[in-house]
């Protein structure tokens, strides 16, 4: 059997598992990210956790190859640039340091255009020569695909739609201090900041008013929704309202088939995807509406970014 090693890098957690060239991931696992600021130490704990990936197959594979997908990487220059929501600032050689310990073919993208890049050849975007994958995890992170081909930028960083001022709401910053980025509004740490946005603003109970912000989780707010309550139901109102009117004005420049979500807060379904139809629709230029469609991804929730890692391997061996 042949595999590729599918590497996902976020701000909580790294998931790793071994993928065949149908998109099926055979065994996966996952590391906290923080738990490992010194970059060494992190390379050292990947190569460990493939290790043992490899041992769990019945027979021992052939592999091909891996594929990593990580914040504010560069495909051209093998690095991560400055990312936000990452211990390890400034220029970091990724590929370089990881090729040492794991010598093979290997390959290292955004993580949002590497989980478009799954979609085009695995999931929902299969079929489809024009769209936008949206990653909502810790931060937002987007993949373009345009012409049946994906974006990637002059030097590889193309899709940082998180972190583009549109000057809504309150003016927080994102993690790279743009003041109102939408990554600072729409993503799981953006619905916690709205979550206490909604405290001071509004006075009805909540069963968030005695929960700090580092105790708050994503999970909760769903279930909170699901309960009818208020703050919860407004928090993924605003979040949304934000979300639709971004997506709306990126309708503009590629003009997509799809968007296609994926990530943590789709977790919450109707909570989020009701009132983003609503929101989408109403900035919409006329001229685009009924043509574009709003997808949650139909690959596993589990090992969607994993599988949109090793695509960057199976694209060049399919």
């Amino acid at each position: 059997m042949e595999v590729v090693v599918g590497i996902d890098i976020g701000g909580t957690k790294t998931k790793i598992g071994l993928v065949d060239s149908t998109g099926h991931c055979h065994v996966e696992t996952f590391f906290r990210t923080k738990e490992y600021p010194i970059l060494d130490h992190f390379l050292d704990q990947i190569k460990e956790t493939v290790t043992g990936l490899l041992q769990r197959l019945p027979q021992a594979p052939v592999v091909l190859g891996c594929g990593i997908g990580a914040p504010n990487a560069s495909s051209k220059t093998g690095t991560i640039e400055n990312a936000a929501n990452l211990a390890w600032k400034g220029h970091v050689p990724l590929l370089e340091k990881l090729q040492q310990k794991m010598p093979m073919p290997m390959r290292l993208m955004n993580d949002a255009s590497a989980a478009a890049l799954g979609e085009l050849l695995f999931g929902s975007g299969q079929g489809m020569t024009d769209f936008i994958a949206i990653t909502l995890g810790t931060g937002l992170g987007a993949g373009i695909v345009a012409n049946g081909q994906l974006i990637d930028g002059h030097t590889g960083l193309a899709g940082e739609l998180g972190h583009m001022d549109l000057t809504v709401g309150d003016g927080r910053l994102t993690g790279l201090g743009v003041r109102g980025g939408l990554e600072a509004y729409v993503s799981a740490t953006g619905l916690k900041r709205t979550i206490m946005y909604m405290l001071s603003k509004y006075i009805e109970d909540s069963r968030f008013r005695s929960i700090a912000f580092n105790d708050l989780h994503g999970e909760d707010i769903t279930k909170a929704a699901e309960e009818g309550d208020v703050i919860a139901l407004r928090a993924f109102d605003y979040t949304a309202k934000h979300l639709g009117f971004a997506l709306a004005n990126f309708t503009a420049f590629t003009q997509p088939e799809a968007f296609i979500l994926m990530g943590g807060l789709t977790n919450s379904g109707k909570f989020i995807m009701e009132p983003l139809e609503k929101y989408f629709n109403e900035h919409l230029l006329p001229i685009y509406r009924g043509q574009v469609k709003l997808l949650i991804s139909e690959m596993p929730g589990k090992t969607a970014a994993i599988c949109g890692a090793a695509a960057l391997i199976w694209e060049q061996n399919k």
